[in-house]
């Protein structure tokens, strides 16, 4: 127990400042120091513990630069850029940012929006001023006694309805040595036929220009959807060029892409809301046509009923 008390104190004195001081120092002959000793422990008492010596930490330098890996230095630095990378996010900079594929897309998205709204406007017009003349052509065609009242209150020219009253007046004209056989019914299902052809050329023409909305309309949506994928193929090349997933990356790679969808979706939705629009419109106008025909074939059945007047009287 007495060798253990003792080497716990001479390990205290190694470990404290002085003594490293004075080890430096050259050994002077002292006279040995007379140990006397240490009181015995109590029996029941364990051996104590020997104290751990502590090493003496040099002298911090104030002027030093603290040492930092080349790595972790970087990192921060490298990470705070990719999070503020610069990038515009307008319609116009996402654009001129896009691949020339996606620009393509965009521009032809662009292109087929113009055509629908030049059609509406071009398109309305023809269909008001027409819907506007065959109303007063049937109006016209209604209050006439004869076929002859009606071309006179119809120039030629004038829309599909005055077309209607002179071919069936030339119908007639042609037909005038044989208007009185079988009392006229080959007459008017010569004129009825006539008046059909011309009603469906009508129709026909109004039409034309519809078929580019419907078109558009069915195509656009698909067309955007292309871009969209391409655009997200070079988002995902961009990361594995790049060898990160950071969203400030591949983010204007996909708002670009995304962008070829909604361009798709604004030439898509008005073409067919357009094309419906004008689908009811033409019917409606194909009906006022439908009215001035039957107004048409009646004045025929009229004028081939006063013909036959005379006949009927001579008869009698």
């Amino acid at each position: 127990m007495l060798f253990v008390s003792a080497l716990g104190l001479v390990l205290s004195a190694t470990a404290s400042p002085g003594f490293a001081q004075e080890t430096s120092e050259p050994a002077t002959p002292t006279a040995p120091a007379v140990q006397t000793p240490a009181p015995a422990a109590p029996a029941s008492s364990e051996p104590a513990a020997a104290q751990p010596s502590v090493p003496e930490t040099a002298p911090v330098d104030q002027n030093a630069v603290p040492f930092a890996p080349a790595d972790e230095a970087a990192a921060p630095q490298a990470t705070e850029a990719s999070r503020t990378i610069p990038h515009n996010l307008s319609p116009w900079g996402m654009f001129m940012a896009a691949d020339i594929v996606v620009k393509a897309v965009m521009v032809g998205l662009a292109f087929a929006s113009l055509v629908t709204w030049t059609v509406w406007i071009a398109k309305s017009l023809e269909l008001a001023g027409a819907r506007v003349r065959a109303q007063k052509a049937v109006k016209a065609i209604r209050n006439a006694r004869t076929l002859e009242d009606a071309a006179s209150a119809l120039p030629e020219g004038k829309g599909p309805a005055a077309i209607f009253v002179h071919a069936a007046r030339q119908e007639v004209a042609v037909s005038s040595d044989a208007g009185t056989v079988n009392h006229g019914e080959g007459l008017k299902e010569r004129v009825a036929s006539t008046l059909g052809r011309l009603e469906a050329q009508a129709g026909r023409r109004m039409s034309r220009g519809t078929g580019v909305l419907a078109t558009i309309g069915s195509t656009a949506p698909f067309v955007g959807l292309f871009g969209t994928v391409w655009g997200i193929m070079n988002s995902f090349i961009s990361i594995s060029e790049s060898q990160t997933t950071n969203l400030a990356i591949v983010a204007p790679g996909i708002a670009e892409a995304l962008l070829a969808t909604a361009i798709g979706l604004v030439a898509a939705i008005p073409a067919v809301v357009i094309y419906n629009v004008f689908a009811r419109s033409i019917t409606g106008y194909r009906q006022v046509l439908a009215d001035a025909a039957a107004g048409v074939e009646r004045l025929v059945s009229r004028d081939l009923d006063f013909r036959a007047r005379p006949f009927a009287v001579a008869a009698e």
